[in-house]
């Protein structure tokens, strides 16, 4: 952890405490080193500091190319372990530095709806992230944060103080389904990926505030 990536943790934790009143869940459910991969629901500008600042390990985070295109902004972004994605969050240079992430053990935070919701509620998954953990051997741990909706959702111009909280699962193992996309038709392929991403999604959405 870098001291860029410590001072911003730091800010953002003393941040939701004071303001938002943060609780968090199962962190000793995500792995202390290693890589892996933590898929959240999307529902803030919130989330991606809030699903970081609950963990004693840093992570990385996917941020729009077009950001780093500012020498600060990028130098800041690059600091705090930063992916520069297209706007869809994808394209295969986008999906080799996630990879290369994770296999060098960092973890790294998606988000399976692709964009935040418009309502509050969970959206469906899209197959993004099951194409990710097929190509990947990282176990994946599902997050669902709740509250940053009514904080900071699309309908605010600026973040109202409401209590937010971040809950952590267990990881889940897709063994049985990589090994299948290995030797699989390419239409099947689809379906995995897809299935993944459904399965990880039902995941997040049984998720609650201090359930095992």
């Amino acid at each position: 952890m870098n001291w860029s990536y410590w001072l911003g943790r730091i800010f953002f934790r003393g941040l939701f405490a004071i303001c938002f009143r943060w609780r968090v869940y199962g962190a000793d459910h995500v792995p202390r080193k290693g890589g892996v991969i933590l898929a959240s629901n999307h529902a803030s500008y919130l989330d991606p500091p809030l699903v970081g600042a609950g963990l004693p390990r840093d992570l990385h985070y996917l941020a729009r190319e077009s950001l780093f295109r500012f020498p600060v902004m990028g130098a800041l972004l690059r600091s705090w372990n930063s992916v520069p994605v297209d706007r869809s969050g994808g394209g295969a240079a986008g999906l080799r530095m996630i990879l290369d992430r994770l296999l060098e053990g960092g973890g790294i935070i998606l988000f399976p709806e692709g964009t935040r919701t418009v309502d509050g509620q969970l959206q469906p998954a899209r197959s993004g992230i099951g194409l990710t953990v097929v190509k990947s051997t990282a176990p994946v741990v599902p997050v669902r944060v709740l509250g940053t909706f009514e904080a900071y959702g699309r309908r605010h111009k600026i973040p109202r103080f409401r209590r937010v909280s971040v809950v952590y699962g267990r990881p889940l193992a897709f063994e049985t389904l990589r090994a299948e996309a290995q030797v699989c038709s390419k239409a099947r392929l689809k379906e995995i990926y897809q299935e993944i991403a459904d399965e990880i999604m039902a995941a997040i959405a049984r998720l609650e505030p201090g359930a095992e």
